[in-house]
């Protein structure tokens, strides 16, 4: 047994039986390991961003760790953007990157580079293997570190001689640490502020969505504290039935004066919210000036047990949340507009959908009616890297293959990982992916005039504008295997929204809606 095959072995044993790959000839060992154990599943992407993305959704979708293989420095370089917003969601991924063989690293090859230095800026966790004997404990390592603190980054560097050489039996991943869990003191002083007027019980986390969401409903409602979540979530649940909390919005002004009569924010499960940016004359911090901030839970502490304890703290276990009711729209008639698009889809989502949303300028118009629509789950841009919902719908869609998984993105968002519909199709997954067609990247557009430019020229609108030549999405997706259609009308897009629902494999929407 080689050390690539010790690998393989230890990660099966350790529960981990999903990579996301995008091999060079330095993972050839790694690859050959995988192909002796068909129970491992190999999903191929066409750009390292993909692996990193659809590891990261994997992880919010299945609560446990997937891996990636990545091909050297460069092939670190390309997942950064996407392994930055699996850093920010708290997901955890094994990164296995393959590095030049011990006695190579002397000379200086084309593709050698700083792995350390350039995965250490993202990961949790970083060990170069420095021979065989070590790979399958370091693996173990490696793996126990991706799943601890609620989930980390952890990238292990494996040199191709370690790859091929002998190595010994395989290890099994210990259980991660315990996490660490708030002092009384502070679950006490909690519990009485959150019953003051104005004050703010903010979620993230696990705290999003399932039964910890539904507590942190019943604490708000026994207390009248105003239940709230920040604007980038990785993972939150939606719809009918849900506990009602404010979500706050992109926009600094919108954002401000959603939490302009807070008294106090507590924390559970994520950190103090910021804006976006920093703008000329504006504030960073969104809450009014002076008021207390706690940090009751950190994302890496025990957020389960901290809702728990705040729930018996408070005596809110037995309260009755407010809750969203199920109203759906009628289907509009009319023109396309996004409002019109958004009302039909909260018409028609299906019941324990995944919708990855990537669009912040058109969904601010085209989410809000989801609201209401029936029970699903959204899964948010983290850390504000631009590509991840195309690759993150693939590890959604493989983390759950039987549920339904939606793309809402931007015509230029969506060109950064477009080699995902490739994937979509070879593995045949359920996901329908809508391109919100306005030509351009309208959050650019919006955000010169944030920092104050009234008006702008020419070689500004050459770098906001997607068009001449136009994306054909259509074409695009036709050449990765996807099925595609344009909706210029509500006719049609009602009609393609009802085809891709219907089906049980991949499609493409490209909505025009300039």
């Amino acid at each position: 047994m080689n050390g690539a095959e010790s690998l393989v072995k230890t990660m099966l044993a350790s529960g981990v039986d999903t990579v996301f790959a995008n091999p060079g000839t330095s993972e050839m060992h790694f690859v050959a390991a995988l192909d002796e154990h068909p129970e491992m599943h190999c999903v191929l992407c066409l750009f390292e961003g993909g692996t990193s993305s659809g590891a990261d959704c994997y992880f919010r979708m299945k609560r446990d760790v997937g891996g990636t293989l990545l091909h050297l420095a460069p092939g670190f370089g390309n997942a950064y953007s996407n392994l930055h917003n699996a850093r920010k969601a708290g997901s955890g991924v094994v990164n296995i990157v393959g590095d030049h063989a011990a006695h190579h690293l002397a000379y200086e090859s084309p593709l050698k580079g700083d792995i350390q230095g350039v995965s250490q800026s993202v990961s949790h966790w970083y060990r170069w293997s420095p021979d065989a004997a070590s790979v399958a404990g370091d693996g173990a390592v490696a793996i126990r570190a991706a799943r601890s603190l609620n989930g980390q980054i952890a990238t292990l560097a494996l040199p191709a001689d370690t790859a091929w050489n002998t190595a010994i039996e395989p290890a099994t991943a210990d259980a991660p640490p315990s996490l660490h869990r708030p002092r009384d003191a502070d679950i006490e002083a909690a519990a009485q502020r959150l019953k003051e007027p104005g004050a703010a019980l903010m979620i993230g986390g696990a705290a999003l969505f399932g039964e910890l969401r539904e507590l942190a409903g019943k604490i708000a409602a026994k207390t009248g504290a105003r239940l709230m979540i920040d604007t980038l979530i990785p993972r939150a649940s939606r719809g009918a039935g849900q506990a009602v909390a404010a979500h706050l919005p992109y926009p600094v002004g919108p954002k401000i004066a959603m939490l302009k009569d807070t008294s106090s924010v507590t924390l559970i499960g994520t950190h103090r919210p910021v804006t976006f940016f920093a703008y000329p004359g504006k504030q960073s911090l969104p809450e009014p000036a002076g008021i207390p901030i706690q940090d009751l839970c950190l994302p890496e502490m025990d957020i389960g047990w901290t809702l728990q304890a705040l729930a018996d703290a408070t005596g809110g276990e037995k309260a009755e949340p407010r809750r969203y009711a199920l109203d759906l729209p009628d289907i509009p008639n009319g023109p396309l507009t996004l409002e019109n698009a958004g009302a039909a889809m909260a018409a028609l989502l299906p019941e324990g959908a995944i919708v990855c949303n990537e669009s912040i300028t058109s969904g601010a118009a085209f989410t809000p009616p989801l609201t209401t629509a029936r029970p699903h789950e959204m899964l948010g841009g983290t850390g504000g890297a631009i590509g991840w919902s195309l690759p993150g719908a693939v590890g959604a869609a493989v983390a759950c293959p039987d549920r339904k998984v939606f793309v809402l993105t931007g015509d230029g968002s969506a060109m950064y990982t477009l080699q995902s519909l490739w994937t979509m199709a070879r593995e045949g997954l359920d996901v329908t992916v809508i391109v919100f067609a306005n030509r351009g990247y309208q959050i650019l557009r919006e955000e010169l005039v944030n920092v104050g430019v009234q008006s702008y020229g020419q070689n500004a609108r050459a770098m906001f504008d997607v068009e001449n030549p136009e994306l054909d999405f259509v074409a695009l997706a036709k050449g990765h295997g996807v099925p595609g259609v344009r909706a210029e009308t509500m006719e049609e897009w009602v009609a393609a929204l009802r085809t891709g629902i219907k089906s049980d494999g991949p499609s493409l929407i490209e909505l025009v809606c300039v």
